[in-house]
């Protein structure tokens, strides 16, 4: 039998300003593409489905064609909330959902009720779905020992190991957890949301011991935290700290004896990412640049002031330009004068409107702008006098 290891689609999720839905349909294509070649049977999707609680109408019948084509495709899907997710939501109609082949698991209630599959005579595979766990809200349910992230999720695992406790007195059963949280070991991203304040919310990998495969979600990188602990990342990049990241899933083949093999499927990209760094002049020559030029561009101009119109000439060349940042080289020089002392030490107040241009772009006033700001203060001061 063969699992597909996914999360994180975070469908809806708007790119520094710019429409991804149309490269998450290319997403949807490749997520089928792979299901129909590599005959999976299983499609495991590990929380974070939707980037919000309340997605927009276009985003849910995204969510929707991706499920009619993949259990036409012949696979099942089993689908957990993540902390983006509104588990409600996710989770309504999932009785008559199931009978279908899509399995939704937004509930505490059914954090030990498996996805139950045939692996041949007297074996079965067990697959559990722990949805994202908001401790407050809760370890009382749950009778964990305390709201924390560690205690609530130990919790959930307890109750499946009890239930994997029944079904093996009569049965050999192989068992794949889902759950969506930060495990102790992983290594995050800038795009992903913190579930708690000072690595709080990270729970210890030991956890999951004993389990044959956990798909985890919610960090946004492709990693192995050990043999059986991984994250499959997101299917898309979300942010400029992930554009070395290769994204894809985890294909796990799994057999009566447990887990066979488990290895990597990669999905292009619709966009590169291109972060730039150096002098205006220099990247706009450059000839090394030239795959930059069809990206979306992160540009940190290193010029010792800032150049008039970066912006407007850095698009002239690399028209995707999303973020543009400024650090002069060796830093700029502070001003240590108070507020009062520049104030008192301006000439006049075109001094010191030339002096606020300078502090909010990081570039002295031109000659050019300087007489304006004079003729502009000249006038008002004149038309203050007249009144």
């Amino acid at each position: 039998m063969k699992i597909l290891h996914t999360s994180d689609w975070h469908l809806g999720r708007s790119f520094h300003g710019t429409g991804t839905l149309d490269a998450q349909r290319i997403f949807v294509d490749n997520l089928e593409k792979t299901v129909r070649e590599e005959g999976v049977d299983v499609v495991l999707v590990a929380g974070d489905v939707y980037d919000r609680a309340l997605p927009a109408v276009d985003v849910v019948a995204l969510f929707d064609d991706a499920l009619d084509r993949l259990t036409v495709a012949g696979a099942e899907v089993v689908v957990s909330s993540g902390n983006h997710d509104s588990a409600t939501r996710l989770g309504f109609g999932g009785r008559v959902l199931a009978r279908g082949g899509v399995h939704l698991r937004t509930r505490i209630e059914d954090i030990a009720v498996p996805v139950v599959r045939s692996l041949g005579p007297g074996i079965d595979l067990a697959i559990y779905g722990v949805p994202y766990l908001e401790p407050r809200m809760v370890a009382a349910a749950l009778e964990a020992d305390s709201a924390t992230h560690t205690a609530v999720t130990e919790a959930a695992l307890g109750r499946i190991r009890a239930d994997l406790v029944e079904r093996r007195r009569s049965r050999r059963v192989v068992s794949v957890v889902m759950a969506h949280t930060f495990a102790a070991g992983g290594a995050s991203s800038d795009s992903e949301r913190e579930l708690a304040i000072g690595g709080l919310g990270s729970v210890p990998l030991a956890l999951f011991d004993g389990f044959d495969y956990t798909a985890l979600g919610h960090l946004h990188g492709r990693q192995r935290l050990s043999e059986t602990v991984r994250y499959s990342g997101s299917p898309l990049r979300y942010s400029f700290s992930e554009a070395h990241q290769a994204k894809g899933a985890w294909l796990v083949d799994v057999e009566a004896e447990g887990i066979s093999a488990v290895r990597e499927i990669e999905w292009p990209a619709p966009r590169d990412l291109a972060i730039l760094t150096g002098r205006l002049e220099e990247l706009l020559v450059r000839d090394d640049l030239t795959e930059a030029e069809g990206a979306y561009c992160h540009i940190t101009l290193t010029d010792a002031e800032r150049p008039a119109r970066a912006m407007e000439r850095l698009r002239a060349r690399f028209p995707d330009t999303l973020v543009l940042a400024f650090e002069p080289e060796g830093g700029s020089v502070a001003d240590t004068r108070t507020y009062s002392q520049r104030i008192a030490e301006a000439g006049d107040d075109s001094d010191i409107c030339c002096g606020f241009l300078d502090h909010v772009r990081g570039r002295a006033a031109s000659e050019e702008e300087r007489a304006l700001i004079r003729r502009t203060v000249g006038t008002a001061l004149s038309l203050a006098h007249e009144r």
